[in-house]
């Protein structure tokens, strides 16, 4: 369920900084139609620290019923407070989503034993296939190799979305513990080396705008396509250093803003595309033929 082509998929606000639920699902028929294997509402790209507390469910519902069982949905509810994650995983259960992204807890700051307790709580309360998330650079610490082929041996933790950017760590989590649990790329532009060494796919960023093009990488090295999924891999890097310009989402956003898809308003303390950094983006979205 946990691979191949999978989106981190943005969060759409209206002009006055209110969940646009009409655009969204529109995101979501783009997804779908570009064959997107997978959608993950409420992952850093969707915004999910600055979606309130009512908010958040709402946006994982507004995606469960326009996916309509059609693709899995993973719901993001991860948080650094053990409790609220669980609350947030429990509601997104209810509502019918398929799995969970949990992002390491963030600012806290645990030791390797916190981050395991964490996540063995958060599997014995939620029955649902859980897919854990290493992101250290946001959220300060990171779930080490051994850690993780530790949570493999639970039952319900099924998949690592791995933005470490150590090839050697995710590396060793596959060849420890790869027959327990699945690991995905949570960066881009490093999905085609994770995928030689074995991993599963991507919860990417830049299949926001870019849907088919990532899809078709993903499905070439799934199919040991090396030479092809090689290919497309530095054919769509510049556009992967795009999204990244400036803190995600906000190169996201506007490129999706740019093509037509959502308006580009991000909220507070994320800010608009400064103008050197617009133009970089927009020359890159003209070679790729985006707009």
């Amino acid at each position: 369920m946990i691979q191949g082509s999978m989106v981190a998929i943005i969060t759409p606000f209206d002009n006055e900084g209110k969940f646009d639920e009409e655009r969204y699902r529109q995101l979501i028929e783009f997804q779908i139609e570009n064959g997107t294997d997978v959608i993950v509402p409420c992952g850093t790209t969707g915004e999910s620290a600055t979606l309130s507390f009512d908010e958040h469910p709402r946006v994982i519902k507004a995606c469960i019923e326009q996916v309509n069982k059609r693709i899995p949905v993973i719901a993001g509810t991860g948080a650094n407070n053990t409790a609220e994650a669980i609350h947030l995983s429990k509601n997104a259960k209810a509502m019918g989503a398929d799995g969970l992204l949990l992002v390491c807890p963030y600012y806290n700051k645990p030791s390797q034993e916190g981050i395991y307790l964490h996540y063995k709580k958060l599997a014995e309360e939620v029955a649902l296939p859980q897919v854990l998330y290493n992101v250290p650079g946001r959220t300060g610490i990171n779930i080490t190799a051994a850690t993780t082929c530790r949570l493999a041996e639970i039952d319900n933790i099924v998949a690592i979305k791995e933005a470490s950017g150590d090839l050697t760590q995710t590396s060793e989590i596959i060849a420890n513990a790869g027959d327990k649990i699945d690991v995905v790329s949570g960066d881009d532009f490093l999905t085609f080396p994770l995928m030689a060494c074995g991993a599963k796919g991507v919860i990417s960023v830049t299949a926001n705008i870019a849907p088919a093009q990532v899809k078709q990488m993903v499905t070439a090295a799934e199919k040991g396509d090396y030479t092809r999924a090689r290919q497309l891999h530095l054919e769509l890097l510049e556009l992967h250093q795009a999204m990244f310009i400036e803190a995600n989402p906000v190169p996201v956003k506007t490129s999706a803003s740019l093509m037509g898809l959502c308006g580009d308003l991000v909220r507070l303390p994320l800010s608009p595309l400064q103008p050197a950094s617009l133009e970089k983006l927009q020359t890159v979205l003209k070679k790729y033929q985006l707009i």
